[in-house]
């Protein structure tokens, strides 16, 4: 006896929903091989005292430094709509502890100053010629960050990106955390490195907060990147450490790359001609206003400038 019209109906219809349905097999529970490329290099161990110890000794040897360095410097990103990469220019930079920074860009070519910064750890100038334009203000003061400026420089950020601070057992607490990095191999293709980071938590006027963490790379132990925050638990530089060289003893990175990523401006210093400790004086750290520049003061003004002059 044949099926009643109704079920002959109902069973042609499920027929043809598992006729539709059974391409769509392949695509619901297909399945692939996910490569996961992790780097081969010999790896070394190290307790978190161990790496509090070295940043500890390596930032106390390192008083000054002087040196000769090619920038290159790109500004953009998301928020612009757009990333300006800028020829490599020559350049100088100053640096004394406890807070002390000046740093020089030439122009291509012509070698004529393109822009000139200073600050003392609380003030900070900087004089851009080709505007004509001298800027005043506190180091705490923030770039415009919707605009696509050389004005966002700020020499307390290339300070603190150049020399690690020590970890101060009074006001912070370091944490140990086992983790990995991605880096490039001799090829330039990316693969996964085990990796010591450091978090280290400070003291602030909210309580505590991630103040930076400093990433050793597990095979030479060296720190190979830090990344700062604010008060907030905002990212504010990343910076990058490679191709470390001996300097009388110090081992110091040759390339320094600094990302600010609010003001969206990226700058890698590559190390020409570098001296450790050497004595600088205070006059070395003097920019005085320039005759006839236009001058632009960011914030409240400030009591006193670079030299101790009241502004």
């Amino acid at each position: 006896m044949s099926p009643s019209p109704p079920i002959r109906f109902a069973l042609i219809r499920l027929a043809l929903l598992l006729t539709l349905a059974w391409p769509l097999q392949g695509c619901l529970f297909r399945a692939h091989k996910v490569e996961r490329v992790v780097t081969g290099a010999p790896l070394k161990t190290a307790t978190q005292q161990d790496l509090i110890d070295y940043v500890n000794r390596e930032a106390a040897k390192v008083r000054s430094m002087q040196a000769t360095v090619d920038i290159d410097t790109s500004i953009g990103g998301a928020r612009k709509g757009k990333i300006t990469d800028y020829e490599e220019v020559r350049g100088y930079v100053l640096a004394r502890k406890p807070a002390m920074l000046r740093m020089i860009g030439l122009m291509p070519v012509v070698r004529n100053t393109a822009f000139d910064m200073v600050s003392d750890g609380q003030v900070f100038k900087l004089w851009i010629p080709p505007k004509n334009r001298f800027l005043i203000g506190r180091n705490d003061q923030p770039g415009d960050d919707t605009k696509q400026s050389i004005e966002n420089l700020r020499p307390q950020h290339i300070y603190d990106a150049l020399l690690l601070r020590e970890v101060d057992p009074e006001k912070e607490i370091a944490v140990l955390e086992n983790d990995e990095e991605i880096v490039r191999d001799k090829e330039g293709h990316p693969v996964e490195q085990a990796a010591y980071h450091l978090d280290i938590a400070r003291k602030g006027e909210r309580g505590w907060f991630l103040s930076r963490k400093i990433i050793f790379s597990r095979t030479d132990l060296l720190p190979h990147r830090q990344l700062v925050y604010d008060d907030f638990g905002n990212l504010a530089t990343d910076a990058r450490y490679e191709k470390y060289q001996d300097y009388d003893g110090i081992q110091f990175p040759s390339q320094i790359e600094i990302r600010r990523p609010r003001e969206e401006y990226d700058i890698v210093l590559h190390m020409v001609k570098l001296q450790l400790n050497a004595v600088l004086t205070d006059e070395q750290f003097a920019l005085a206003q320039p005759p006839g520049a236009q001058i632009k003061q960011l914030g409240e003004p400030v009591v006193k400038t670079l030299g101790g002059q009241a502004q």
